[in-house]
């Protein structure tokens, strides 16, 4: 019995360079490819937004003398170069994949349309957003937030490399204490850095569940889709 029939999957770009600093590890494709395999065969639907900070991040750019707008439209092609790199490893392990993406790029990719989108997870295909919302000045996180909105998500899981919300950076903090439950609003107002709080404060207004989870142990995508308690949980009052 699944949890979450539908899930927009947040993941970052970062994570795909594995122990590198930049570009697309092999490995760690693999086994990211992996693990979403083993989730879609469980029948749950999955939307994707990857992130393209292991290529080119709009933020980075602009704060060495770009301009803004023209930074985060290269930060939205990095994250069409990540999508097209899950979609061929998905489709190698047999997985129906398609790539929409918020620029229009007609020769690489479907251009997204929310029925096309919609119609794509009930027939048990993977979809892929690429290039965020389309629009400079907005996260990738941001862009996830949305598209669970759009496609109906039951939850807004962000797949990390720590397994949930901290007090404080745990890497330099070793006081710091995991949280298995906040509220929106804690979150927003404690100032925590897992993600992006416009997504936080847009979920909190369509009441879209955040899941904050370690998506490099493998099975935790599985695990939580089935109901474990596992990372953090975002949410109302009432649900944590």
């Amino acid at each position: 019995m699944l949890r979450y029939p539908r899930v927009l999957l947040k993941l970052s770009g970062e994570a795909l360079a594995g122990e590198g600093a930049y570009g697309i590890d092999a490995a760690t494709l693999g086994a990211m490819a992996d693990e979403l395999a083993e989730a879609s065969r469980s029948g749950v639907e999955i939307g994707i937004v990857i992130g393209g900070g292991n290529i080119f991040r709009g933020l980075k750019g602009a704060a060495s003398g770009m301009d803004r707008v023209a930074a985060d439209q290269m930060g939205m092609l990095a994250t069409v170069i990540n999508s097209l790199a899950l979609q061929d490893a998905l489709e190698k392990r047999g997985l129906e994949t398609r790539v929409q993406t918020a620029i229009p790029i007609q020769t690489v990719a479907e251009s997204f349309i929310r029925r096309r989108a919609m119609r794509h997870l009930e027939k048990g295909r993977i979809v892929i957003f690429a290039a965020g919302t389309g629009s400079p000045f907005f996260t990738t996180d941001t862009a996830a937030a949305l598209r669970a909105k759009e496609m109906h998500a039951d939850v807004l899981l962000k797949g990390t490399k720590v397994d949930g919300i901290y007090t404080a950076d745990p890497v330099l903090d070793a006081t710091a204490t995991k949280y298995d439950h906040i509220t929106y609003l804690e979150f927003v107002e404690r100032q925590l850095r897992a993600i992006d709080s416009t997504a936080v404060t847009f979920c909190m207004e369509n009441s879209i569940p955040i899941q904050v989870f370690n998506f490099k142990i493998r099975g935790n995508l599985l695990r939580l889709l089935k109901g474990e308690q596992i990372g953090t949980l975002i949410a109302n009052p009432a649900a944590v």
